[in-house]
């Protein structure tokens, strides 16, 4: 238990201020937990406040409609997060808020990363959320894995169960290694500023100064690219949102919002591309479609 003291010692020393740490309550936890995914922490502390004032709980959240959802997620990216959000608090304003990890993921969109979190922040059981940050830190910890990957997750969280504390601050240990990993324990780590590199079985690796990211850490993800576009999809997918947002209520006509989302757009070339696309967000709840007019969904 040492090795939890000297963690949750420099959390209380240089653990980030952030607003979700504050409170309890599963909704705004969930919030930010939603808005964090595949969001930098300081985009979404711009959001968070005002998503709350605008939305206070979950029965103020469950009557909004799409097109307040997408105004007011607007320059967070993905978006259909947003909407599914609202979904989940339609689900919860029925049923009830959930009092288990089991009962979240029964919820569409609430993951076993997403479940443990709520449960370990809201209702502090003694639980450990495994994400890509924890997983670096505690698979480097206790195997001395240093880019361990997500098949040693059932293997880390069986050494959890012995090392996380039964009482006590157990229910900060998640956030004091998510800090850790975000300043110290990152790809390339910091050992020297660590607080747990005594024990940690990679420390000494990373020390000597002989160890390079394997190059499929280092390759970036594919995205679609149609025809000689500069960008992938989701870029002009996100135009689009954002024409359409800027041209409500009236909508946007579809044959002028392909010059609007690429200038360089050909009605010969592109337009089975644009279609693509724009049936997908339809799909997703973000636009519809009426006498080829483009509207919000």
């Amino acid at each position: 238990m040492i090795t939890v003291q000297k963690l949750l010692s420099w959390y209380d020393r240089h653990g980030r201020d952030l607003p979700w740490r504050k409170t309890r309550n599963p909704y705004h936890i969930l919030v930010s937990e939603i808005m964090l995914q595949q969001t930098q922490v300081s985009r979404v502390l711009i959001f968070y406040s005002s998503w709350l004032k605008q939305f206070p709980d979950w029965k103020h959240l469950a009557q909004a409609t799409n097109t307040e959802i997408i105004h007011a997620w607007s320059g967070l990216g993905y978006n259909k997060r947003g909407l599914m959000l609202r979904d989940i608090a339609r689900e919860i304003v029925k049923k009830g808020t959930p009092q288990t990890r089991e009962t979240w993921m029964t919820l569409k969109g609430i993951g076993p990363y997403t479940a443990s979190a709520l449960t370990a922040f809201s209702l502090h059981e003694r639980v450990m959320p495994i994400d890509t940050n924890i997983r670096r830190v505690l698979g480097r910890f206790f195997f001395g894995l240093l880019f361990p990957d997500p098949k040693k997750d059932k293997q880390i969280q069986k050494k959890i169960k012995a090392w996380l504390p039964t009482h006590g601050r157990f229910y900060d240990v998640p956030q004091a290694l998510f800090d850790l990993a975000s300043s110290v324990c990152t790809k390339i780590p910091n050992c020297v500023s660590c607080p747990l590199r005594k024990e940690c079985h990679a420390a000494q690796k990373f020390l000597s100064g002989n160890v390079r990211v394997p190059k499929n850490m280092i390759q970036k993800a594919k995205e679609t690219h149609y025809r000689n576009k500069p960008y992938p999809d989701r870029i002009y997918r996100g135009r689009m949102l954002k024409c359409v947002r800027l041209h409500d209520p009236n909508g946007v006509d579809m044959k002028e919002i392909g010059l609007h989302i690429d200038p360089s757009f050909d009605r010969h070339l592109d337009t089975e591309w644009l279609k693509n696309m724009l049936e997908r967000m339809i799909k997703n709840g973000l636009l519809k479609k009426k006498n080829n007019v483009i509207t919000l969904g």
